[in-house]
Parts: C-alpha cells; sequence; structure tokens
C-alpha cells in the first residue's frame, strides 16, 4: 500500500505541474502579440483625388495620372490607402462645389483638393474661386471631421496679367493656412511652360510630366500617411 501511495503521489504532483503552465510554451508572449498584431491586415483607407484634367490625366492612360502613380508608390510600401481620382476635365471651382456631395457618400481619409485652374483660364475673379473652395473644404470638414487636407496650388500664365496672376496665385496658400490644410505650393512645379513634358495643347502633362507632378504631390502626401 505505501508503495501504490508513493506513485500515486509521483503522478498527482506531475500532473499539477504539467497543468500550472509553468512550461509556458502555449502561452502567448508581448513579442508574439505584437508581432501578430503587425501582420494583421490593416483597415484600408482611402483619398480622394478631387480636381479636374489635371488630375483625371487628361490624354493620358488612366494608370498615367498622377494618383495612379501616387497610388503605385503607396503599394511599393505595403501602406493601406486607396487612392481614388476623381478628377473632372474642364472642371471650374463653381462646379467642384456642385460635384462634391456625391462624391462625399464614401468615406474620406485624406481630401487632396486640385481645383482653379480652369477658373484662372477663364478669368474668373481669385475672390470667387476662393469662396467656391471654401465652400468644397466645409462640405468635406462636415463630413468627415477627422479628414487630412491637402491643398494643390495653381497658377495662371503671365498673359492674364500680373496683377490678375498675384491674386489668383494667393488664393491657395490662403485657404491652406485658413484651414490648417496641407499645402502643394505649385502643383506644375517643374513641368508648366516646359515644352516638352506638355501635350500639344501646351496645357496638360503629358506621361513624363504627370510623373513630375506625381512627385510634386507625395512630397507633401508622404507626411501624412
Amino acid at each position: 500500500m505505501h508503495k501504490h501511495s508513493f506513485i500515486y503521489l509521483l503522478l498527482f504532483v506531475w500532473l499539477v505541474s504539467g497543468c500550472s503552465g509553468n512550461g509556458g510554451k502555449d502561452e502567448a508572449t508581448p513579442g508574439k502579440d505584437k508581432e501578430a498584431a503587425n501582420k494583421a491586415p490593416q483597415p484600408m483607407k482611402n483619398i480622394l483625388f478631387f480636381g479636374n484634367s489635371l488630375t483625371a490625366g487628361y490624354g493620358l492612360n488612366p494608370s498615367e495620372s498622377f494618383p495612379a502613380l501616387i497610388q503605385k508608390k503607396i503599394d511599393s510600401l505595403d501602406l493601406s490607402y486607396k487612392a481614388i481620382n476623381a478628377g473632372l476635365s474642364g472642371e471650374t471651382s463653381a462646379g467642384g462645389k456642385n460635384r462634391i456631395d456625391w462624391l462625399l457618400r464614401q468615406p474620406v481619409d485624406i481630401f487632396v483638393l486640385e481645383l482653379g485652374a480652369n477658373d484662372g483660364l477663364r478669368g474668373i475673379p481669385p475672390s470667387e474661386t476662393k469662396k467656391n473652395l471654401q465652400a468644397i473644404v466645409d462640405k468635406v470638414k462636415a463630413k468627415y471631421p477627422d479628414a487630412k487636407l491637402v491643398m494643390a496650388g495653381m497658377e495662371v500664365p503671365p498673359n492674364m496679367g500680373g496683377k490678375y496672376a498675384s491674386e489668383f496665385r494667393v488664393i491657395f496658400r490662403q485657404l491652406a493656412e485658413e484651414n490648417n490644410m496641407a499645402l502643394v505650393p505649385f502643383l506644375l512645379e517643374g513641368v508648366g511652360g516646359v515644352r516638352s513634358l506638355n501635350q500639344a495643347d501646351g496645357v496638360h502633362p503629358t506621361a513624363a510630366g504627370q510623373k513630375i507632378l506625381a512627385n510634386n504631390v507625395w512630397e507633401v502626401l508622404e507626411g501624412l500617411l
């Protein structure tokens, strides 16, 4: 009996120690938890590029537009963002104000506003353009108050007159400052006026020009992702 009692005692001790978890083999460790969290798929966020033919990539394959090129950069960095190209050729700031509501039906995490160039070419008063752009920004803020905002600055050709050109140029910086928006000083920097980087009309960038536009925007956008 004593021998059997001793064996039962050993068996009891072995079972207790085996179930105590001291081995730690089945327990999740902080390091493993963190690693698993890092590997878990992140929810996709939307970047809405709202603009005119410059955003749409007029005359080019959609994959050559600067929003599409930025998507490639995002994918190469394995970031969970989707670039939505909402560029419409011929769009003015007034047209954009009327169109934005429909686009805001989808979630927006980052909003890139590129409008005003057609206003400038038509000689629309800068004060009116600024008012329309502010209305667009207000709508985005009201629907998605946590969205990050980016303003793409624009300039008009010198033949529009020096006074008009200076008044037009400044509204984009003013809007960016007044609405806490990141600013791309001049979307067409390095492209505007360069014949080899523009299509035959002298206005719309070539595929090579769009690559420069993508870099101009990326310099500002990258810090927001």
